[in-house]
């Protein structure tokens, strides 16, 4: 009987730990601390998908030094034992530090006003943790700071952020907020917080830094009566219930010895403080801190759920399942919940009838993010265009790095229009809108700056003229070819014309005797000598690259490439050369060139296609070994488990399009490379009770070559798949060996 009621219970333990295992929330999977440290330069915090708030953690950065620099440009780096407060803005990895704004120091004793020194916790503001105390989950963020005594919780809707203190030492509780609070790049140039009520106050933070004219409005209120206030122009405390001036601060009392916790709600407005008290009021009007954590988990859980994938490895879910949550920080909404927003000619537009969206890393995005999300949120690709659309109207040219109202004309080329050509392809922009999106593409493309005074003529860019020559003209290259595809749609004869022309432009910089893409002078002679491993930043032909990775960027017409380069067995072994090559770099590279197998540099964007143009020449064993040694050794579940910069979702992009097995070598096609799946199945839900199921047969670290593909149960003889096809819903089979397929992607007819 005893044995019976064991077994019974073994086997009850068992049912129960498989629904367990079914019923996992994929938030359960998702670890934010990948890409923390090191280079990825991830936020760590509170925030939902695509929100305007993202609340975390602020740390000592003291910018460019050895130990606080470049690895703290969110503004949190997990290497760090100290947090000074928590602040409302912060940037996902990003190459450039910014914002960090409006900071809440939860406080006891004596008021702190300036922040600490580094290691020195008495010197100010801020607190050391213990990483034991630190939790993070989607949308939810923990840690007890032991200077206070004090345990805080952090969620968030859209446009709020909710602050939770339990003050365990209660001797004169309060809360600083310090608006001349700055880190990295970021200043402040004016700032102002007055007293509505014993809970509310409002104010503005105007600062600039990367974005050079930020404007910030945003509400507080408490969840308890403020029994004081004390207002301070810098160190000095004035006698009114309101300040303005650089650095405005206030400290709100409490009796916490009666109620030691407190809630404190943050809305944001990029508009007025008006617009923040509505936000808040539509968003957050009432409701316990635990309401708003689980409608936050319960957010990200609908989001994440749009794909659902199944395999052994609970290690390659929570790198997948990270990815996608990454790939959520950015856009980030800049309108109020009327639709209000403030445009770049720092107008304030009333009740846009789309998002309004900022934090668009374009030159990193629109290689895998964009093509990407095409397929999953569309909708989102919409409210891009739409809001790309608006900054053209607004500046007069379509955005390069949109940042908080601001253009920061951070990278090279013309990213704007080739994202706008992919959404023109697949049938993203509104009809009646697609004449005025073409009008912006021309018109941005034809401006007499930055080298395109050059190319209007059908010419090079000279490198004695401009910094980094090369790669504007290749990244040119790209959004030329995007221009020609939708004027060719729209009947456009001569300008698609035009544009291939212009688009082909990147041969003249093919120096046949060094074998290599280079700098022209303006009397038509190559630079010399040419280093191909050479890089410098602003100093060199190419940008965070050097000419060896360069070689192969030109997505837009790959096979034209493999032609310069002198065909099929040129192009291979100059492709196997790359990958085999020495790894080391000139001191003077830029950072940005990490996560090296060989010269090929999969920390930074240019690189991301290469490891699938094999399947160009008929290799498609050789793109499979690559990604999953990409896969391997470049993605992990550690703090530093990113080979480089996440910028704002790309580098996440690469690993969640190549675990589905496939990527967007050229951005704009409508086209996806197969490489080597990386799950048992995963199935997409592309709405209207439609999905795509791919699935992988007899998959495993070892099995990783393609043998053959199957679609909706019919032999598929070809390398790649349409978007077309993949949105109309079905099923992807790959069945998969231990050797490269003798005959998938053999044929010239499947290749890509």
């Amino acid at each position: 009987m005893l044995k019976k009621t064991i077994t019974m219970c073994i086997a009850g333990l068992m049912t129960s730990a498989a629904v367990y295992a079914q019923q996992k929330s994929l938030t359960s999977y998702v670890n934010p601390f990948i890409g923390s440290e090191d280079h990825g330069h991830v936020f760590v915090g509170a925030n939902v998908p695509f929100g305007a708030v993202q609340l975390g953690p602020s740390q000592i950065g003291r910018s460019w030094d050895k130990f606080n620099g470049w690895d703290w440009c969110s503004g949190y780096n997990y290497l760090s034992r100290e947090i000074l407060g928590f602040t409302h803005t912060h940037l996902s990895g990003t190459g450039i530090g910014d914002l960090n704004d409006i900071m809440v120091v939860p406080a006891n004793g004596a008021v702190q006003l300036y922040p600490m020194k580094f290691d020195q916790p008495e010197t100010g503001y801020g607190s050391m943790f213990s990483k034991k105390s630190e939790v993070c989950h989607p949308g939810y963020y923990a840690v007890h700071l032991d200077k206070y005594d004090v345990d805080a919780r952090l969620t968030a809707t859209e446009r709020v952020g909710i602050h939770q203190y339990h003050y365990n030492k209660t001797d004169n509780a309060h809360i600083l907020i310090d608006l001349g609070f700055s880190m990295n790049w970021d200043k402040p140039v004016k700032t102002f917080i007055k007293k509505v009520n014993d809970s509310t106050y409002t104010g503005y933070r105007l600062s600039k830094g990367w974005s050079s004219d930020q404007r910030l409005y945003f509400a507080v209120r408490t969840s308890q009566p403020v029994t004081k206030s004390a207002f301070y122009a810098d160190s000095t405390l004035q006698a009114s219930q309101q300040v303005e001036g650089l650095h405005s601060k206030v400290a709100l009392f409490f009796d916490a010895a009666k109620n030691p916790d407190l809630t404190v709600k943050v809305a944001l407005s990029p508009v007025s403080e008006e617009n923040a008290l509505a936000n808040m009021k539509t968003e957050a009007a009432s409701g316990s801190f635990s309401k708003y954590q689980q409608q936050a988990d319960q957010v990200w859980e609908k989001t994440l759920s749009k794909i659902k994938v199944s395999d052994k490895s609970d290690r390659n879910k929570e790198i997948f399942y990270t990815a996608l949550f990454h790939m959520y920080y950015g856009p980030t909404l800049f309108n109020d919940a009327n639709g209000d927003y403030r445009g770049t000619d720092k107008k304030v537009y009333s009740r846009a009838p789309f998002k309004n969206l900022t934090t668009m890393s374009l030159w990193d995005i629109y290689r895998g993010w964009s093509p990407f999300m095409t397929i999953v949120q569309p909708d989102m690709v919409k409210q891009v265009t739409k809001s790309m659309l608006a900054i053209h109207q607004q500046q007069g040219r379509l955005p390069v790095w949109p940042l908080v109202g601001s253009e920061t004309d951070c990278m090279v080329g013309n990213p704007a229009i080739i994202i706008l050509a992919d959404a023109f392809g697949k049938g993203l922009i509104d009809a009646s809108q697609k004449e005025e999106v073409y009008q912006a593409m021309k018109h941005t493309a034809t401006r007499d700056s930055m080298g395109l005074q050059y190319l209007n003529k059908l010419s090079y860019i000279p490198s004695d003229k401009m910094h980094e020559s090369v790669a504007w003209a290749m990244e040119y290259a790209v959004a030329d070819a995007g221009i020609a595809k939708v004027a060719k749609a729209l009947g456009k004869k001569e300008d698609a014309a035009y544009f291939t022309k212009r688009s082909e432009l990147y041969k003249l910089y093919f120096d046949k005797a060094a074998g290599f893409f280079n700098g022209r002078l303006a009397d038509g002679s190559f630079k010399r000598p040419l280093d191909p491993v050479f890089s410098k930043p602003e100093t060199s032909d190419f940008t965070e690259g050097n000419a060896w990775q360069y070689l192969f960027f030109v997505p837009q017409d790959v096979n034209s490439l493999i032609n310069v380069l002198g065909g099929k067995q040129d192009f291979k072994k100059r492709l196997d050369s790359l990958f085999t090559m020495s790894s080391k770099q000139h001191a003077s590279a830029a950072p940005d060139i990490s996560g090296l197998i060989g010269q090929y540099a999969h920390g930074n964007e240019p690189s991301h296609h290469i490891t699938y143009l094999y399947n160009y020449i008929g290799e498609p064993s050789r793109t499979a070994e690559l990604v999953r040694e990409v896969m391997d050794k470049f993605y992990t579940t550690k703090p530093d488990g990113l080979s480089g910069n996440e910028d704002v979702g790309q580098m996440s992009a690469w690993y969640a399009f190549s675990a589905l097995g496939m990527y967007s070598v050229n951005p704009f096609e409508g086209k996806y490379v197969f490489g080597s799946p990386l799950f048992e199945s995963a199935t997409i839900d592309l709405g209207n009770q439609k999905t795509f199921m791919i699935t992988s047969v007899n998959n495993s670290a070892q099995n990783k070559y393609i043998q053959k593909v199957e679609l909706n149960g019919k032999p598929y003889p070809y390398t790649y798949i349409l978007h077309k096809d993949m949105v109309k819903g079905g099923k992807l089979v790959f069945y998969m060996g231990a050797k490269p397929g003798s005959v998938y992607g053999a044929g010239a007819g499947a290749r890509p």
